[in-house]
């Protein structure tokens, strides 16, 4: 790989935190970089460091070969090609647009065929690491869309640092892990916020369960490869593990706690709901990886 091609000239649409870290990593890797934003006066900071202000979407898109969006939503996405579309009054310059802006897949499929419309090339990422980490070794992107385009740029997006995953053609694919994992997140999020106040309740602080609470996430995870393999060979049976039907009863003295003690359980009865219909789908036998399957076809 050249020096020439390996600090090739990038182009960021979109100066929100992520945006900003994306920016400032390609800048520390010695990457010419040009910036765009709504709002011009994000970029302040980076054109300080000697990033260079686009004029408009068309600008950035035309000043390098790769360039980078990360806004809120693929509506945004859609407006920026659209404006750049207005701008240039035809085609679009030949650019590899990485779409890094967190949506469905759907949404990602429809942006791949209206980019290549346009002639852009396509390609399709989702961030799994907060802003703090881009450009260190804890960051993890995967990408999706064509094989051959993604190892193209591999080198240059090789500046945000970490692991860099390419999932598949299918340009929808990073968004379906990137929505699953998502869900796994906030829930699991929402679920320890749960634990925290019915322990506040019973005067327990957050910081003495927490060691205990770290200890059960770390079964989960240990767990999680097994569980998996499971559920893709279609392994359900609860007959060495705990079933559903022990599952809900857990999930009953549960609720009765958090009721006892004025806390909702609306996210508990929630699982409970979920527990109950599979039980009454004639699945009480089995483990809790059932679920998956269930909910699937439901």
């Amino acid at each position: 790989m050249t020096q020439q091609l390996s600090h090739a000239p990038v182009s960021v649409l979109g100066m929100g935190p992520m945006g900003r870290a994306i920016a400032g990593a390609f800048l520390a890797a010695g990457h010419p970089t040009m910036v765009w934003n709504r709002t011009a006066g994000k970029a302040g900071e980076l054109v300080a460091r000697g990033a260079v202000l686009a004029d408009g979407p068309l600008a950035a898109l035309d000043a390098a070969e790769l360039a980078i969006v990360c806004v809120i939503d693929a509506n945004a996405v859609e407006a920026i090609l659209d404006q750049a579309r207005a701008e240039s009054g035809g085609p679009l310059p030949a650019t590899t647009l990485v779409n890094l802006t967190s949506d469905g897949p759907g949404r990602a499929r429809e942006l791949a065929a209206k980019a290549n419309d346009l002639g852009v090339r396509y390609l399709d990422g989702s961030i799994m690491t907060p802003a703090a980490a881009i450009g260190t070794e804890a960051t993890r992107v995967l990408y999706s869309g064509p094989a051959g385009l993604f190892e193209r740029h591999r080198p240059t997006l090789a500046a945000l640092g970490g692991a860099a995953v390419h999932l598949g053609d299918d340009p929808g694919r990073a968004a379906s892990f990137d929505v699953a994992l998502l869900n796994l997140f906030w829930t699991s999020i929402a679920g320890l916020m749960h634990s925290f106040a019915l322990a506040a309740r019973q005067n327990v602080p957050a910081t003495a369960l927490a060691p205990h609470a770290q200890q059960m996430a770390g079964l989960v995870a240990e767990l999680l490869p097994g569980l998996a393999a499971d559920i893709d060979a279609g392994r359900f049976s609860g007959a060495d593990s705990a079933s559903l039907t022990s599952v809900a009863a857990s999930l009953d003295h549960i609720v009765h706690v958090l009721e006892e003690t004025g806390i909702s359980a609306t996210l508990t009865r929630t699982a409970k709901g979920t527990v109950d219909a599979a039980i009454s789908a004639g699945h009480g036998g089995d483990a809790p990886v059932r679920l998956a399957e269930f909910l699937s076809r439901t």
